[in-house]
């Protein structure tokens, strides 16, 4: 009886596969095959793509049909074209820029107070996780991009990503393949962040950063839970007076 039912349930999940197949067009198809190419690792992320000439003679299709498969991934940020250099597979695939629309939200210093929020809940933990589970060169990577927001701030130079490194290099310790592509659309906002607060954060973010690097280093998690903790919370608190100052 099981096998039977297993059998019906493949059935009809080809004859579903099937349909959607001969619902597609041909460029949609092609770019499938494209993504499928990715997937596998015959296409690398951040090399370049086939010329069209090559992908239209390999899948047997018209050089048009490419093109407009093309067009598709490029929307999809799964591929991105380089002026004077071609087309190339995206290093990273499918995801898009600004996927909250952040740059769309009128009210900057509420969206400022709801990144904190998010933030809030993820990257204490992930701080934790990192002081009991990083290796020496991922600490080693933590420290670097510390160094470098220390070296801007102190230059007086924009700090955004060396910021957005710092907080991607804690996320990078875990052994969830999802966090770090989540984590780079959370720290998306680390520049409104900046922005909003008038940079007049700067000093204080280079000695919570510190903190938490050191906590890290010694493998201590509740210190680093704890720094962390602080660092967002200065940023959250910071907005909030600017609310109430409206």
């Amino acid at each position: 009886m099981d096998d039977f039912v297993d059998k019906t349930i493949a059935e009809q999940n080809l004859r579903m596969s099937l349909r959607a197949l001969n619902s597609m067009s041909k460029s949609e198809l092609v770019a499938q095959e494209i993504i499928g190419r990715i997937q596998s690792g015959d296409f690398k992320k951040d090399t370049c793509l086939p010329s069209e000439k090559e992908l239209s003679e390999d899948l047997g299709v018209g050089r048009s049909t490419v093109r407009e498969a093309v067009k598709q991934l490029v929307v999809q940020n799964i591929l991105e074209i380089r002026r004077g250099k071609g087309t190339f597979i995206s290093s990273t695939p499918g995801m898009i820029a600004d996927p909250f629309g952040l740059r769309f939200h009128s009210d900057k210093l509420r969206l400022g107070v709801d990144l904190c929020e998010i933030r809030l809940m993820i990257e204490p933990v992930l701080a934790r996780n990192a002081a009991l589970n990083a290796t020496s060169e991922q600490v080693q990577m933590i420290r670097k991009a510390q160094s470098e927001v220390a070296e801007d701030v102190k230059e007086n130079r924009h700090h955004e990503q060396s910021d957005i490194k710092f907080h991607s290099a804690i996320a990078r310790c875990t052994q969830n393949s999802i966090l770090p592509p989540l984590m780079r659309v959370i720290t998306s906002g680390i520049p409104y962040l900046i922005k909003i607060t008038d940079r007049a954060l700067t000093a204080q973010a280079v000695e919570t950063h510190q903190m938490v690097l050191d906590a890290i280093e010694a493998h201590d998690p509740k210190r680093a839970f704890e720094a962390m903790t602080l660092h967002l919370e200065q940023n959250k608190s910071a907005l909030e007076q600017k609310i109430s100052e409206r």
